[in-house]
């Protein structure tokens, strides 16, 4: 199924300056869908997944490249042309940079000798790399994909916050510090923040209150609520209940459990408020999901 704009799915192409612009794909619905684009050789592709799972198809499925969520990945070919196949999992938000090689050069010349496929030896090889992104490359990414700003001044703000992206992605200072975020006020609440999350996605079945949570990894809990949502782009509540029923359908993809059994490993005391919340989230009921797979 192609990928199309409607009231919460979105495709939005935008031509930034010539030879640089950005792709924005929020699959809003429950079924895997795909966007096709064809894009030359002397184009660096770049794929942020902020949200849910990706893949990239070439030679007509014989190989594939996934893009997870809170990865990145970076793709350069002046071999051939590289035609963009992405299929998009239910609820995934992916971030698409395209930049023509010389128009990438423009922006970090000085700096090119420490960007491998901007050094001189390698402009006529492939390139490709893969990471984690940093929590401060993901608040930019939700910015970019959050703004309500008019469409007259949108263009200068995702501007803006692309160059603001590709600085940290970029960034080669050897001291780099991956957990550095200019928006809270310093490293240290930052691995706070991200101490938040593995307590909730570990102790899910029995979270701590926020409150709890607040003073376990000793922020207040403003800061709490505050730094979660920029980092990760949601509640701390949101996350917890994307993350279960996320982990949930991963269950009963095994067949090694039931309903019930899965509504109590993930902290539900009914069955019917879990099938509830399942059914809200991938537009189906567990037993309809199973009778599925």
């Amino acid at each position: 199924m192609k990928l199309k704009n409607n009231d919460k799915s979105f495709v939005k192409d935008t031509n930034i300056e010539n030879d640089f612009h950005i792709v924005r794909l929020f699959n809003a619905t429950n079924n895997k869908q795909s966007y096709i684009k064809e894009i030359s050789n002397n184009y660096i592709q770049l794929f942020f997944g902020l949200h849910g799972n990706a893949k990239l198809i070439f030679n007509n499925g014989r190989y594939t490249l996934d893009i997870q969520k809170n990865k990145s990945l970076v793709l350069f070919n002046p071999q051939q042309n590289l035609p963009i196949n992405i299929e998009t999992e239910p609820k995934a938000k992916t971030l698409i940079i395209l930049i023509t090689i010389k128009k990438f050069h423009s922006f970090f010349s000085e700096f090119a000798k420490f960007i491998t496929f901007l050094n001189t030896e390698n402009l006529e090889k492939k390139y490709y790399s893969a990471k984690d992104l940093a929590p401060n490359e993901e608040i930019v990414i939700n910015q970019i994909f959050n703004n309500k700003l008019h469409e007259s001044l949108e263009k200068l703000y995702l501007k803006g916050k692309i160059f603001e992206l590709l600085s940290l992605y970029f960034n080669f200072n050897e001291n780099q510090d991956a957990e550095k975020c200019p928006f809270l006020e310093d490293e240290e609440n930052v691995l706070k923040i991200k101490k938040a999350k593995e307590i909730i996605t570990e102790r899910m079945a029995n979270p701590p209150s926020l409150n709890e949570l607040a003073k376990e990894i000793g922020l207040s809990l403003k800061k709490l609520k505050e730094g979660f949502k920029q980092i990760y782009g949601e509640t701390v509540f949101t996350f917890l209940i994307d993350y279960k029923l996320d982990y949930a359908r991963k269950l009963l993809e095994t067949k090694k459990h039931n309903v019930s059994e899965v509504a109590y490993m993930i902290g539900y005391n009914t069955s019917s408020h879990f099938i509830a919340a399942f059914k809200k989230k991938f537009g189906t009921t567990p037993k309809k999901f199973l009778g599925k797979i």
